[in-house]
């Protein structure tokens, strides 16, 4: 049965609730001049509409909204079901370096499902981004090439992308938690009646189900949970910038390359690129940075963060920051580490006067040496630490820096 979605015209009031809910814009309202009380009329656009629900949960108080939705599961073969696809994010022709993370974990998974592992070009000219991600790990690079493909929309990319997964049917989807990952992932997953697991920090393979174990920061990040989607395929996963490694480059690995027509006469575009303007405010790149000096609650006062620079300037790193920190007005957003700040992988990360909540540590326990310095042994970060220096920071990190510049010297 085909979903069905019915506003019943003697219940309508015209009220507009539906309207200011629905949040893909699918609803008008259309004047009645027949009414007794000229109330206008809501009208769905099927071809917008996802039938989330939204619409008739505005629509309580009148029941003027009808919804029947197939479910998703019914009739579904997971045998029909393969390979682990990975979206390849672009933008102005240069891969992130998110897309070779997920080759790296996407190969994990892989193996284990004994499947193959596909990437999703998505742009207007592909050049030698469908070589790279197979020198990168991908068995198949599907290319969906075309110039309006130039410049990301949500609207379009989503359709293609829903479409090709409907055709090829994969078992398991995965996008970075980018700006343009988030942006779309949600879409493509309505339009093609599945689940959507945001922000994963870990990924997994049940055993026996081929169930996705999807891992993420659950209730402010006080607790991490593992999400299933044991009922619909494919199973999607969003996962955050440096969580994983990337994987290597091996310039002899061999792959395949196709390229799938699309009927662009059938893709709307609800929004128009007008320009792209860089960010330029930003004054640190934590992302890239293969040493970051952190301060955090410790520091007892913002000029703390002198004696952190000091020691960032010494060694070559970064600094970066815990949200407390941020939040106290102590250092601009663009250094907090964590969940809502930067997810980070340096080769370094020291760890000044935080003590490591969940929330910091789903930022950067990835980095490859972690070095703590905190007067309290038993916070979270001097646990979790390569080596934990525990006193007061005050005495030191200066200690350290000497031990520095004596170096230097001799």
């Amino acid at each position: 049965m085909p979903n069905r979605i019915e506003v019943i015209a003697d219940k309508c009031t015209g009220c507009q609730a539906c309207l200011k809910n629905c949040p893909f814009g699918a609803i008008s309202m259309a004047e009645r001049p027949d009414h007794p009380k000229k109330r206008k009329l809501a009208v769905i656009d099927l071809e917008k509409c996802t039938y989330c629900g939204a619409c008739m949960e505005a629509c309580k108080k009148f029941n003027a909204i009808e919804m029947e939705v197939d479910k998703a599961d019914a009739g579904i073969n997971k045998d029909d079901y393969r390979d682990v696809w990975v979206f390849a994010e672009q933008r102005h022709h240069e891969l992130s370096t998110v897309s070779f993370e997920l080759l790296n974990e996407g190969r994990l998974l892989a193996g284990k499902l004994n499947a193959g592992l596909c990437a999703i070009l998505i742009g207007s000219k592909a050049g030698g981004m469908p070589q790279e991600l197979i020198y990168h790990g991908a068995d198949r690079v599907y290319v969906i090439e075309n110039d309006m493909f130039g410049e990301f929309r949500e609207d379009s990319y989503s359709s293609v992308l829903s479409d090709l997964i409907e055709k090829k049917k994969p078992e398991v989807v995965l996008m970075g938690a980018t700006n343009i990952g988030r942006s779309f992932a949600s879409r493509v997953a309505a339009k093609i009646q599945t689940g959507l697991t945001a922000d994963c920090t870990g990924l997994d393979i049940e055993p026996g189900t081929r169930n996705l174990l999807q891992t993420r920061p659950a209730f402010g990040g006080n607790i991490m949970a593992t999400i299933l989607t044991p009922n619909h395929r494919p199973q999607m996963a969003t996962v955050r910038h440096k969580v994983f490694k990337q994987s290597p480059r091996d310039t002899g690995r061999k792959g395949e390359v196709e390229k799938v027509e699309i009927d662009t006469g059938k893709l709307k575009a609800r929004t128009k690129f007008l320009k792209y303007v860089a960010d330029t405010s930003a004054k640190v790149n934590l992302a890239e940075a293969d040493i970051i000096v952190s301060g955090g609650r410790g520091l007892g006062k913002p000029e703390g963060f002198k004696l952190v620079e000091e020691l960032a300037a010494a060694i070559g790193g970064a600094v970066g920051s815990s949200r407390a920190a941020v939040d106290a007005g102590w250092i601009p957003y663009s250094h907090q580490v964590g969940q809502t700040g930067r997810t980070v992988a340096p080769r370094i990360y020291v760890a000044c006067g935080i003590s490591g909540q969940i929330q910091h540590l789903v930022g950067m326990s990835s980095s490859d040496v972690i070095i703590a310095i905190n007067r309290d042994p038993d916070a979270p970060m001097m646990k979790i630490a390569s080596f934990a220096l525990e006193g007061d920071l005050y005495k030191v990190i200066p200690a350290i820096i000497n031990e520095i510049k004596k170096s230097r010297v001799s």
